[in-house]
């Protein structure tokens, strides 16, 4: 049997009800802090850079979205092959579906980021991207695009700790990415320091620095404990694209990943259907004034006071209407 890590849970032995509790809960949350990465931005974006930059960051994490729906079947794939080598005791077979996997990976993001870096704006003026948020949206897709490489491999590397029945290291490396990426949000967003205030764009500079910090602690973990599906000099002959290997993982893959990208191809239909809404919301009609309003606003000599009270009083459904249409013409007036 292959000497597995202290994190690994064996699945061939034991009660099984157990075991698999045990190395479902790790992914389960694992996947919850994947999704949040999103989240996060979206949440800092929204609050302090307004409707437009919102807009931009809903569209761009939809398609973000997409592209791991598109290597999630692949990745899973890559989990089972790996799963069935090591139940087999066959060390050589799991390195050889690694090294196979990796380079297929590699090949894969670096096409994904080319094309999508240079048809960025085209992939949003499909999804009917409001022109006020296009800017933000263009800055924010591409800089995704850009970190595509190490997001996928990032994922394929916990998919094949995984595979080898250790969930829990993905586990504290997906919460080390998104610790990262709450502290380093606000940083880019607003600039400190050195930094400058990038704002949307700063948002998707903290996820691809989060998830690249986290790769490199990942991949430095497994050469400093000596994890036994690491690829070392000695196994540079796995790191070829074996075809017998490839028609495994596009077979018991490609399911999978249609029934993601089924999910997140209607997620970006639907978003796409509220883009031809625009991203600003249009005012109520004012009402008139009452009189009670009107009466206020003559004791003070400017709008500013007038704009105060009506915020706090039940006068502020037609408030709006009120100070533009009269209470800003009483300085003129009075």
């Amino acid at each position: 049997m292959p000497k597995t890590n202290a994190a690994s849970v064996n699945l061939t032995e034991g009660p099984i009800a157990k075991k698999l509790l045990l190395f479902a809960l790790p992914v389960l949350m694992g996947n919850v802090l994947q999704s949040l990465n999103g989240t996060i931005n979206s949440i800092w974006v929204g609050n302090y850079l307004g409707e437009s930059a919102f807009a931009a960051t809903s569209n761009a994490n939809n398609i973000m979205f997409f592209l791991l729906s598109l290597v999630f079947g692949i990745g899973m794939a890559s989990t089972i092959l790996i799963g069935q080598s090591i139940g087999a005791q066959n060390e050589e077979q799991a390195k050889r579906v690694v090294g196979t996997s990796a380079l297929f990976f590699v090949t894969l993001a670096v096409i994904i980021t080319v094309i999508g870096f240079i048809f960025s704006s085209t992939i949003l003026e499909w999804m009917q991207t409001p022109k006020d948020a296009m800017p933000y949206a263009i800055a924010y897709l591409r800089i995704i695009f850009v970190g595509v490489p190490f997001m996928f491999f990032y994922n394929f590397v916990m998919m094949i700790m995984r595979g080898a029945g250790d969930s829990k290291t993905p586990f504290y490396f997906l919460l080390l990415s998104t610790v990262i990426d709450i502290v380093l949000n606000p940083v880019f967003i607003f600039g400190l320091g050195p930094i400058p205030r990038l704002e949307t764009a700063g948002a998707a500079v903290a996820t691809v620095i989060a998830q690249l910090v986290s790769l490199v602690g990942l991949i430095f973990y497994l050469y400093r404990t000596r994890y036994f599906l690491r690829l070392t000099r000695e196994d540079r002959r796995y790191i070829r694209l074996d075809r017998q290997i490839i028609v495994s993982l596009v077979k018991k893959g490609l399911p999978m990943g249609l029934q993601m990208m089924v999910v997140s191809t209607s997620a970006i239909a639907i978003v796409s259907l509220v883009n031809s809404f625009g991203s600003w919301r249009p005012q109520r009609s004012a009402r008139p004034c009452s009189s009670r309003a009107m009466s206020k606003c003559r004791r003070w000599r400017s709008a500013e006071p007038c704009r105060r009270w009506l915020r706090k009083t039940s006068e502020r459904a037609n408030g709006t209407g009120c100070i533009r249409r009269r209470c800003l013409g009483l300085r003129s007036t009075l």
